[in-house]
């Protein structure tokens, strides 16, 4: 179930023996394209159409009452309220402490400012089908809300009667999303990225998906803002031998089972740790309601890399850059300032990625597929922008026009030069 690599006394290129197969893209951004483009021909009458060939149900109007997505909230469970109310709470506190003070710079009569702007209306996709994720609500609204964003709206998936779970719905209503769709897929996302009849189009599109979803938001990036490239899940775990096999087994299960394409790495220098976690991973699955996902997703992305020692595996880690990095290790403190590729990182037995996947308050939107070597986690800046604002005194002018003439004319761009030549002249 798990395949096996052994790194020991290996020094070629780890990022090129760690990577995984190849998925078939372009059949995907085929598919994708076809999509988006039907989309902007024939608007809400292809979402009907798209809706009903890929998630087997028709539906009327796209957008979800307001009515109903409050009787949600009031319908839920008080475990499930207190739950969601919780993690709205942790999820805000981490992401306000994003909010930095404006940048002002004044020197010599040079002021400098930066005008920090919210974008007018953001979508969120959140994932359906296999699973419900209020979680993945909780973890896209709230952070465009401390933003500054007017308008918050949400397309999910609808299940096989054509509605929205409640679960969802009541996410959407203690996160203050403004306005619900019942779309999934590219669809979805080129209906948020150039508008239908229902949909108004937003400026920036965010939210975790699948191999279409994350193609279609590469397709509109540039038409709209869009965060990282957040696919099917991930995790590396680097264990040593004070590591319980059955914690590591069901924390490398725990995110195989979101399905296939994703990836379950377990990194260690310890042959008989690996064997125990081995036996653990196969045991756990057969008792698994999700077994059918965790074999998929195993099958292809699963893996148990020996390695010679704790450095290697960090080397291991990084050429990987998986979206979550446990360090089960007795102490995992020593190993963070080795780590350069990961999109969150989580430390010792107390802290799996399940505890940041719902309630630590850092956000669950991660970077995958390898683009945590240059992206980030979802976060507040996804949904600003930084505008400069520049101020001179005349002082200041005339003491930098010199600069400015010479650079615009090695340049060839006279009237560059004239610009700064005018005012120096007219005075």
């Amino acid at each position: 179930m798990l395949a096996r690599l052994d790194l020991r006394g290996f020094d070629g290129d780890l990022a090129a023996a760690l990577s995984r197969p190849v998925s078939d893209d372009a059949g995907v951004l085929d598919v994708v394209r076809a999509i988006i483009a039907d989309v902007r021909a024939r608007g809400d009458v292809a979402l009907r159409d798209f809706t009903e060939r890929f998630d087997g149900c028709r539906i009327g109007d796209v957008r979800v009452p307001a009515g109903e997505i409050a009787s949600a909230l009031v319908g839920a469970t008080d475990e499930l309220r207190a739950a969601l109310d919780y993690a709205h709470g942790e999820i805000t506190a981490y992401h306000e402490a994003q909010l930095v003070p404006e940048v002002v710079l004044d020197r010599d009569g040079v002021q400098l400012r930066e005008l920090v702007v919210p974008v007018e209306r953001a979508g969120a996709y959140v994932p359906g089908g296999r699973a419900n994720y209020p979680s993945t609500v909780l973890m896209t609204a709230v952070p465009a809300r401390i933003a500054g964003v007017r308008e918050v709206v949400l397309c999910v998936p609808p299940d096989a009667s054509g509605s929205v779970p409640p679960a969802t719905l009541a996410a959407a209503a203690v996160a203050g999303v403004d306005e619900v769709y019942r779309v999934g897929g590219a669809q979805a996302i080129a209906a948020m990225a150039f508008g239908t009849e229902s949909i108004r189009a937003v400026d920036v599109v965010v939210g975790p998906g699948n191999a279409y979803v994350a193609a279609a938001k590469r397709e509109v990036a540039g038409t709209v803002g869009i965060d990282a490239l957040a696919g099917p899940s991930e995790i590396v775990v680097v264990a040593d031998a004070t590591a319980t096999p059955e914690l590591v087994a069901v924390d490398l299960l725990a995110q195989a089972e979101h399905g296939p394409d994703g990836g379950a790495v377990l990194i260690t220098w310890e042959e008989a740790l690996a064997d125990a976690v081995e036996r653990a991973a196969e045991a756990l699955t057969r008792a698994a309601p999700r077994r059918a996902e965790i074999e998929a997703n195993l099958s292809v992305g699963g893996r148990i890399v020996i390695v010679e020692n704790a450095e290697q595996a960090m080397a291991a880690a990084n050429a990987i850059a998986p979206e979550h990095l446990e360090l089960m290790t007795a102490d995992p403190d020593a190993l963070v300032p080795l780590v350069r590729n990961a999109g969150a990182v989580f430390c010792g037995p107390w802290a799996p990625a399940a505890v940041g996947d719902y309630v630590a308050g850092v956000n669950h939107v991660l970077p995958t597929a390898g683009t945590a070597r240059f992206a980030s986690a979802l976060r507040v800046d996804d949904f600003r922008k930084h505008v400069h604002v520049v101020t001179l005194d005349e002082a200041a002018f005339r003491r930098v026009a010199p600069h400015i003439r010479a650079l615009a004319e090695v340049e060839g761009l006279a009237e560059h030069g004239r610009s700064i030549a005018l005012r120096t002249e007219s005075r």
